[in-house]
């Protein structure tokens, strides 16, 4: 059984506070044509899949006020059906505290895989679901890449160039980012013990490819956009 996780706890410092899992995404509507919010449309996007067996969602730690919040923005995502169950469980400080915490949880239901999904990414295509998956069966880790169009350099803390990359051997992370569940989760528990001597990890394939081995890349999806600014919000 394959299980989605979706990362939803940040304070969305960026959008100006406003949480921006919470707002209607311009255009989207459920079957019965109500308009749907973003994290909404993350969640429906894995739910009618029958690989997916289940969904967690990470929401920011705190009151039931929180978790009030969290369930009137899914609406009747959470009624689904025939369509996996949905369950919302507090996150951490950090995303990669908040991923941990949702797999934690995930290990009373023991998915084979598990499916790391941001939940502002909410143009996400079943086909590249699908893609994530297949390549996590063939390899155990794997993630959608976007190729660099610009040619990238590596700066140091004051701004001064200090490497020129090629363009031909970096690429754009994108998520969902698929794994192995046993795996992952006990990469997190070593993560976790490396943070405590102030490290920070920026996404779960680098958790996976300290601890555990090598990641393997598909095909990103250029639609496939993360809304992180007010503006991003009309970019599906």
């Amino acid at each position: 059984m394959t299980a989605a996780l979706i990362c939803a706890a940040g304070a969305s410092t960026r959008m100006g506070g406003v949480k921006k899992e919470y707002q209607i995404l311009p255009g989207a509507f459920d079957g019965e044509k109500n308009p749907v919010t973003v994290l909404g449309a993350v969640v429906s996007a894995f739910a009618g899949l029958p690989e997916i067996g289940l969904i967690v969602i990470a929401i920011p730690p705190g009151s039931l006020a929180e978790e009030a919040e969290a369930r009137a923005a899914l609406g009747e995502v959470l009624s689904g059906g025939e369509k996996a169950p949905v369950y919302l469980v507090n996150g951490g400080p950090t995303r990669r505290a908040s991923v941990h915490l949702a797999l934690e949880f995930l290990k009373r239901h023991n998915p084979a895989q598990v499916l790391i999904h941001d939940g502002a990414r909410p143009w996400v295509s079943e086909k590249l679901i699908r893609s994530v998956i297949n390549a996590v069966l063939r390899c155990g880790a794997a993630l959608p890449l976007l190729p660099f169009h610009e040619t990238p350099k590596e700066i140091d803390s004051s701004g001064f160039v200090i490497r020129h990359l090629h363009r031909a051997s970096v690429a754009v992370a994108q998520t969902p980012q698929g794994f192995l569940f046993p795996d992952i989760l006990r990469a997190h528990e070593l993560a976790a013990k490396k943070e405590q001597e102030g490290f920070e990890y920026t996404d779960d394939a680098e958790v996976w490819g300290e601890f555990i081995g090598k990641v393997a890349g598909v095909p990103g999806e250029r639609a496939n956009k993360k809304i992180t600014f007010p503006e991003d919000l009309e970019g599906g």
